[in-house]
C-alpha cells in the first residue's frame, strides 16, 4: 500500500471517529483541515435507497444554490436566429446549430452545461451518445430544453446545479468553495439536500436518504446527520 503523505495522514486523523455530525460541525471540520494551495470545492455525496435502472426510481433535478458554486460555468446553447442572439446577450460562451453539433461530434466539448431550444432537439438528439454519459444532454425536466434561453443561461451561470442518481443510487455534486463563509456553505448543503428530498421518486420504498457525506476535493469525507441536513 502506498505510504500516505503527512498532509493526508493528519487530515485523516482529524476525521477519525467523526460521524453523523451536524452540517455546521462538518463544514467547520472540513474547512479547518483544508490546507492545499488551491480553493477546494465542497462536495456532497448522497446514498439513496433507489435503483435508478427503474424509471419510477430515477432521481433527477436541478437546484439554484443560494450562494452559488463559486465555479465559472461554461454554457453552450443550440439555437438559431433571434434565440441565438438572446443566448449570446445573456452571456452564453458558445452558440450554434449544425456547426456546434459537428464540433461536439469531433470531440470538442468546451462547456459544462448545454441548453437547447425545442426546435433544435432533432440536431441535439444525434449527440446523445456523446453528451448523455457526460450528463450534458439538454432535458426539459431540468429546464435545459426551453424557449426562455436567457433565463436558462442566467440560471446556469448563477450557481444552478443539476443532479442525477448514478447506478448505485448515489447523487454527487460540488456545492461551493472552501473559501466561502461557513454559513453560506451550510445554506448550500441544506438547499441541495432539500432539492433531492423533493425529487423523491414514486417508486422509492423504505429509507430514501440512507447516508450523506461531505468532503473537500482532496480531503477525506465525513458523514452528516440526515435529519439535521434535511431540517427535521
Amino acid at each position: 500500500m502506498a505510504k500516505l503523505g503527512k498532509r493526508t495522514r493528519s487530515a485523516r486523523e482529524a476525521f477519525v471517529g467523526k460521524e453523523d455530525m451536524t452540517v455546521e460541525a462538518a463544514v467547520a471540520l472540513i474547512k479547518a483541515n483544508s490546507n492545499v494551495k488551491f480553493d477546494e470545492t465542497l462536495e456532497i455525496a448522497m446514498n439513496l435507497g433507489v435503483d435508478p435502472r427503474h424509471a419510477d426510481q430515477m432521481v433527477r433535478g436541478v437546484v439554484g444554490l443560494p450562494n452559488g458554486t463559486g465555479k465559472t460555468v461554461r454554457v453552450a446553447v443550440f439555437a438559431r436566429g433571434p434565440k441565438a442572439d438572446e443566448a449570446t446577450a445573456a452571456g452564453a460562451d458558445i452558440v450554434g446549430a449544425e456547426d456546434l453539433m459537428e464540433a461536439v461530434q469531433s470531440g470538442k466539448i468546451d462547456f459544462d452545461r448545454c441548453i437547447a431550444t425545442p426546435d433544435m432537439m432533432p440536431i441535439v438528439g444525434r449527440l446523445g451518445k456523446v453528451l448523455g454519459p457526460r450528463n450534458l444532454m439538454p432535458n426539459p425536466k431540468v429546464g435545459t430544453v426551453t424557449m426562455d434561453v436567457k433565463q436558462a443561461v442566467e440560471d446556469a451561470k448563477g450557481g444552478q446545479v443539476q443532479f442525477k442518481a448514478e447506478k448505485a443510487g448515489v447523487v454527487h455534486a460540488g456545492i461551493g468553495k472552501i473559501s466561502f463563509d461557513d454559513a453560506k456553505l451550510v445554506e448550500n448543503v441544506k438547499a441541495f439536500v432539500d432539492a433531492v428530498a423533493k425529487a423523491k421518486p414514486s417508486g422509492s420504498k423504505g429509507t430514501y436518504m440512507k447516508k450523506i457525506a461531505l468532503s473537500s476535493t482532496m480531503g477525506p469525507g465525513v458523514s452528516i446527520s440526515v435529519d439535521d441536513a434535511a431540517g427535521h
